[in-house]
């Protein structure tokens, strides 16, 4: 059976995506192989696929023990035989992949980095025929990643062990350049088939938001939204625990996950989601990695991440079957705060030296500073994340919280002017600088305690700025520190005039800010609701009979929903309406082997709805 024929029976597509054939014939062949392609690109099949075909077994190396068992999962769905390796197994479960290696009754085997040390594991594979050795988030083996870690820095070693060196993959969907050179070099990927088909993704919308009322944009966010999957990614476990219990006080079928809970709840709210038993999963970033549900239609950050890197990844949970899906990020100044402390603080890792720590730490903050511009910018949010990974685009994308609003530039210098005289004076007064919120209630007008025992209301800057909303006022001054009048104080966190701020105080210079065409400087912020649906009349209501058939067939069968198919399966199901075998089998996302398992059933539904239409 040659590639076309494995694609089409397995997987129910006809045609490969961008870059998986290349990479999929460079393993064929013999050559190492590196695909840098973003969520929901299909990296996997990037690596299955050639499994199949070649003699031996492939070992899928992998951080992500959620990913393991969804992936294994649904290659079993599939008809082929894999395993996964990792401390999730009793000694008895693996003992019996052992025996089953032994055997040659598997062709894809998961296992996690930390395995490869044990000499059980490599006294196993070492009797095995090894064809294919694929790596995936293969950025963690770069100190200058995201995610470092050391003990992929072992995976060479491990291949080098081996009796005869396979063909080595490495795949990953976040790396800067640096990244990217970094995994080449420390794998030994020798004249790789090199693949980068982009980091864009095109079915996602990006915005940013920042409401002085969290909770209540949540809950506008996801009105209308209850029968719909999505994800809210919180900072901390307080913070996840706080919105969670915010939702189902609205109605929401929501769980949660974090670290804080014993394994056996995050499993079982983990599946909860998996399994469309609940629909908002509220976390933290302990969740989600490998996480294989294609049917999320909807990401929101109440916390802004610490990296773009991070939030790429978190972003891109969203739409992984292709359909339209929205990611939104809720930024507030505090989270930069937030984040600053979970960098400095973070628990240490065995793994790494001191030095190792002190320039992750390092690398953290730099990483900080891009996703804090990001959430300030004003620029296509989408070239925002593409330029950061080093990717050409274009001026606007015409599908981003940015790209939709109309900016025009707006004359500042008199606010300007207020804005820099207040840090002056705040500093000759009190004999120190205050940091971005003090200085806003000051220029608000303020009665607040702490304003008032201070003497800042004495100031001839006091209430200068009170016909606008603290947000707005904030937002001049970051966008003062920006342009180059302002300096952050990193160690205090306060404000600081520079020697360009005295171009506007002192010798007419002006400053132009843009500013929305339908916000007036004076006014506060709209709020945004996410949209809603792919399909409109009949076509909407087959697909919801359509998902109700799905989900009784998930439910008999033991699995999530879209192992069955995916919501774009369905939406393309709904708008085809086929016929016969013949024409379900030419719905995308279809094969060979859940033709034969489902379309009986999904066909009677097709003809009954004709019927009554």
């Amino acid at each position: 059976m040659d590639k076309y024929q494995l694609l089409e029976r397995c997987y129910g597509y006809r045609q490969f995506r961008p870059g998986q054939e290349q990479l999929i014939d460079g393993a064929l062949s013999g050559r190492d192989v590196f695909g840098i392609m973003p969520t929901g690109g299909g990296k996997s099949v990037c690596y299955q696929l050639p499994a199949l075909m070649l003699p031996g077994i492939t070992l899928v190396v992998s951080p992500l023990i959620s990913l393991m068992r969804d992936q294994v999962m649904a290659l079993k769905a599939m008809g082929i035989p894999a395993a996964y390796i990792n401390s999730t197994l009793s000694a008895e479960q693996m003992r019996a992949v052992y025996r089953n290696l032994l055997a040659r009754r598997y062709k894809i085997v998961y296992v996690a980095p930390e395995r490869l040390d044990y000499g059980g594991f490599s006294g196993v594979v070492s009797q095995l025929d090894v064809s294919f050795i694929a790596v995936d988030e293969a950025h963690c083996i770069s100190q200058w990643g995201q995610d470092f870690r050391p003990s992929y820095l072992r995976i060479t070693d491990f291949i080098q062990s081996l009796p005869r060196r396979p063909v080595v993959g490495a795949f990953t969907a976040t790396a800067t350049a640096q990244v990217r050179e970094d995994i080449v070099r420390l794998l030994g990927l020798q004249e790789p088939v090199q693949i980068t088909t982009g980091f864009d993704r095109p079915n996602l919308y990006f915005d940013v938001l920042q409401p002085t009322d969290k909770d209540g944009e949540l809950l506008r966010l996801l009105e209308g939204r209850k029968n719909k999957c999505g994800i809210v990614y919180c900072a901390t476990r307080k913070n996840v625990e706080k919105v969670c219990e915010l939702l189902l006080d609205n109605g929401y079928a929501a769980t949660r996950y974090h670290a804080g809970l014993d394994e056996q709840e995050r499993t079982e709210n983990q599946e909860d989601f998996l399994y469309d038993r609940k629909t908002v999963m509220v976390a933290t970033n302990a969740f989600g990695m490998g996480i294989d549900k294609s049917n999320v239609s909807y990401v929101i950050h109440y916390n802004m991440p610490k990296s773009l890197e991070a939030y790429y990844q978190e972003a891109g949970r969203a739409g992984r079957d292709g359909a339209a899906a929205e990611c939104v990020l809720l930024f507030g100044e505090k989270d930069v705060h937030t984040a600053k402390f979970l960098i400095n603080n973070a628990s240490e890792n065995d793994e790494l030296t001191p030095e190792q720590r002190e320039l992750v730490r390092e690398q953290d903050l730099v990483r900080l500073g891009h996703m804090v511009a990001y959430c300030r910018s004003k620029e296509c949010l989408r070239g925002c994340i593409l330029e950061y990974f080093g990717q050409e685009h274009p001026e606007t994308c015409g599908a981003c919280g940015t790209c939709d609003k109309e900016y025009v530039p707006t004359d500042i210098t008199r606010q300007a002017q207020m804005v820099l005289s207040c840090v002056r004076r705040v500093r000759d007064k009190l004999g120190v600088c205050v940091g971005v919120t003090m200085l806003a209630k000051t220029l608000q007008g303020s009665k607040e305690k702490a304003i008032l025992e201070k003497g800042l209301h004495e100031l001839s800057t006091y209430g200068l700025l009170s016909e606008m909303g603290r947000s707005r006022i904030r937002e001049i001054i970051l966008h003062l520190e920006q342009q180059g009048y302002l300096h952050t104080d990193t160690e205090y966190d306060t404000l600081e005039l520079t020697r360009k701020a005295g171009e506007v105080l002192f010798r007419g210079e002006n400053v132009t800010m843009l500013v929305r065409k339908e916000e007036p400087l004076v006014s506060a912020p709209k709020k945004k609701t996410v949209s809603d649906g792919d399909l409109t009349g009949p076509a909407a209501e087959l697909y919801e009979e359509l998902r109700i058939l799905r989900a009784e067939i998930a439910r008999e069968e033991g699995v999530p929903a879209y192992v069955v198919f995916s919501n774009a399966t369905l939406v393309d199901m709904a708008r085809k309406m086929p016929k016969n075998t013949t024409e379900f089998r030419r719905v995308s996302g279809v094969g060979e082997m859940k033709a034969q398992w489902y379309s009986a059933r999904f066909l009677k539904v097709l003809r009954q709805f004709r019927k009554e239409h």
